[in-house]
């Protein structure tokens, strides 16, 4: 089975600062850096790194070939990612404090200007049982969703960033995993409680999986039949930029190859703990390897 990860491609621009600017203020960073990202780039990273069979599709212009190449490195492949000469390239400014924490403003540049027929000349070197992973960084998630259903791909979206265009598709029923944090699935359920979102959502989309991230409390998991959970683990958080891309990586790689639940979630969880030791977003994803020989701890509550 393979994988197609559609999604952003941007550069990244980090900022160390004393702390998350607040409404009208002026900070001096102290230091900024350049890395590649995009939740597209990250997750595809991630599943590489993780061992799938990975093929990544998007858009970047010529000033992102970098990004192109980078991905190559780690084992993705590019065949499907558009560089379209005429676009400037997705870029995002990220803030990040002396705890790790981070703020990220976005702009879609050339993942704003992927089109249908962009995405039927990809899904259509597909067949039916890969996987079409998602996040919402790009144009036309919708049609992406219906044309993969009706080319017989299974479905799995991390709703990020979420909006009102994207709880109100209808489309989404379609979907198989939904791997959403804390704050999307409040936005689609309008409830704080974990337990309470996921039988919400398995409410509104009956047959799907629910995987909830709940960052310093580790993830749940909820279907029709089976319940799970996980926590995170002891390490220094240094940069949280690309701890979710990470866990949807290895959680995704761990399902595809039949793992239990359980071990899907510890893996995922692992990984992303590893990855917030670190700076940037795609540099800091762990290889398989690492991760299953890591003697890291659980954190203690």
């Amino acid at each position: 089975m393979r994988i197609l990860c559609l999604g952003s491609i941007n550069i990244d621009y980090v900022y160390r600062v004393d702390h998350l600017v607040r409404s009208g203020e002026t900070v001096a960073a102290n230091d900024r850096k350049e890395f590649c990202g995009g939740k597209g780039l990250n997750q595809s990273i991630a599943l590489a790194r993780a061992g799938a069979r990975i093929y990544n599709a998007g858009k970047v212009g010529a000033d992102g070939i970098e990004l192109r190449y980078k991905m190559m490195q780690y084992g993705v492949n590019t065949d499907f990612t558009i560089v379209d000469g005429s676009l400037p390239t997705g870029h995002a400014f990220i803030q990040v404090d002396p705890r790790g924490q981070s703020s990220i403003v976005i702009y879609g540049g050339a993942n704003q200007n992927i089109t249908k027929q962009d995405i039927d000349g990809v899904i259509a070197n597909f067949k039916e049982g890969d996987l079409l992973l998602l996040q919402n960084e790009i144009s036309n998630v919708e049609y992406a969703i219906e044309k993969a259903h009706n080319c017989g791909l299974r479905i799995a979206l991390n709703p990020s960033p979420i909006d009102n265009k994207l709880l109100s598709s209808e489309a989404l029923k379609y979907v198989e995993w939904f791997i959403v944090n804390e704050i999307e699935g409040y936005e689609f359920t309008s409830e704080r409680e974990p337990e309470k979102i996921c039988e919400l959502l398995l409410e509104r989309y009956p047959g799907s999986r629910i995987v909830l991230t709940l960052g310093s409390k580790g993830a749940m998991y909820h279907d029709s039949d089976v319940t799970a959970s996980h926590g995170i683990y002891d390490v220094p958080v240094v940069d949280s930029t690309g701890a979710g891309d990470t866990f949807v990586g290895f959680f995704l790689q761990a399902i595809m190859e039949e793992l239990s639940i359980e071990k899907a979630l510890e893996l995922a969880s692992k990984a992303s703990s590893i990855a917030v030791s670190r700076e940037g977003a795609s540099d800091s994803i762990p290889s398989r390897e690492e991760v299953e020989n890591s003697e890291i701890s659980p954190a203690v509550d």
